[in-house]
């Protein structure tokens, strides 16, 4: 019998986690890879959540996160963690997701022992160093020391290409999110969190998300008034806001909005909780990333509290606005919508959703079988010839 080629699956984040977990149950199902799941634990309970409820268990937990923890502590920690777990595991292959900062760390950890990495959600660009930050760096330099591509839609094949990265080692997949969201959705009915179970169920929800760097401060605060001015415009809107762990996330939303009766603040959900706010919402305001692939799935139109995303399919698509943080465009979109059939049925009916069926990790876990002759300790990272 074949030795089984170990992959080393790497998480951080929670995103990461949710977004990962249907490689890393196709990969601990096939006979062809031995599966090692490595969580960094740049997030703590928010990674390993997520991770339970598609029954997943860590082979390693680094458990860097510290409480106000930098950009450095992170890096610094996860190159050195992975690095010792990859000495001892000898994988074939470190498959990392997307653009944390465990993600970029692990892939230099993965470079500095000539082992091959695949970069799944590779090729996403906003073409700004500021926005994300520090995402956008993050996902070009992983992209630039990967040995495989897999990319969510052939808009970011193309930035690949641009890039120079060799067409013969990029697969266009599908966004292996909506992979994991077709489960949860089967499998989720009602919330377990009693604030969730206090929202009338009469009232119209709009779910609201905003973590991003680029937003504390004056961004998170125009958010906040956009939402008292919404409470006031519309007497029978309530809006759910789960709150970030990082301290300046949460203390914005608390001061600004922590009287308001409509507005229901709450921990981080677990991701079925989630899930269920996303299906109970009538519109999300969000500057999360993975949203703006969900909602399409879910038939929720977002508005994108971003100035650029680098998930450009879902506005050209048209479901999804972006809007930036200023209180004034996020109030006026929002009551267009809400106040408009006509005009939420735009976002909602009858449009595609660019970023997959729900297949990407069978299709990443093919692309990886087919490669099985290029996998070496000593692959080359890239370029096209």
């Amino acid at each position: 019998m074949k030795r089984r080629k170990i992959v080393c699956v790497v998480v951080g984040t929670r995103p990461e986690a949710i977004k990962m977990a249907p490689i890393a149950l196709a990969l601990k199902h096939d006979e062809t890879f031995q599966l090692h799941l490595l969580a960094t634990g740049q997030h703590a309970e928010m990674l390993l959540n997520p991770l339970a409820f598609f029954d997943l268990v860590p082979d390693d937990y680094l458990g860097i996160m510290k409480e106000r923890q930098s950009l450095d502590h992170v890096t610094a920690t996860v190159i050195t963690g992975v690095g010792d777990v990859l000495d001892r595991l000898r994988p074939s292959l470190v498959l990392v997701h997307g653009d944390t900062t465990s993600t970029l760390s692990a892939t230099l950890a993965a470079f500095y022992r000539k082992i091959p990495v695949g970069h799944v959600e590779a090729g996403l660009r906003s073409r700004d160093l500021q926005s994300p930050f520090p995402e956008e760096m993050n996902r070009l330099l992983t992209d630039r020391l990967a040995t495989y591509w897999f990319a969510p839609t052939p808009l970011a094949r193309e930035n690949l290409l641009r890039e120079d990265c060799d067409a013969e080692r990029i697969w266009v997949t599908g966004n292996t999110v909506i992979d994991a969201l077709r489960v949860a959705v089967s499998r989720v009915d009602e919330p377990s969190l009693a604030e969730l179970r206090r929202i009338p169920a009469t009232c119209r929800l709009v779910l609201v998300t905003a973590h991003r760097r680029e937003s504390w401060g004056k961004g998170l605060r125009e958010i906040c008034t956009a939402i008292r001015h919404l409470t006031e415009k519309i007497p029978e809107l309530w809006f759910l806001v789960p709150m970030h762990r990082n301290p300046e996330v949460r203390s914005v939303f608390m001061e600004e909005l922590g009287a308001f009766d409509r507005v229901a603040l709450c921990e981080p959900l677990e991701y079925p909780d989630f899930v269920w706010a996303m299906k109970r919402s009538t519109l999300i305001l969000s500057d999360s990333g993975g949203i703006q692939e969900e909602a399409p799935f879910l038939k929720k139109p977002v508005l994108v509290l971003r100035e650029v995303t680098e998930r450009p399919e879902a506005v050209l698509e048209g479901t999804a606005l972006l809007v930036g943080t200023e209180s004034s465009r996020i109030v006026r979109e929002s009551v267009r919508l809400l106040t408009n059939p006509q005009e939420y049925a735009k976002l909602v009916e009858k449009r595609r959703n660019p970023f997959g069926d729900g297949n990407a990790s069978e299709r990443i876990l093919e692309a990886l079988k087919k490669s099985l002759t290029t996998i070496s300790r000593h692959s080359e990272p890239r370029r096209n010839r």
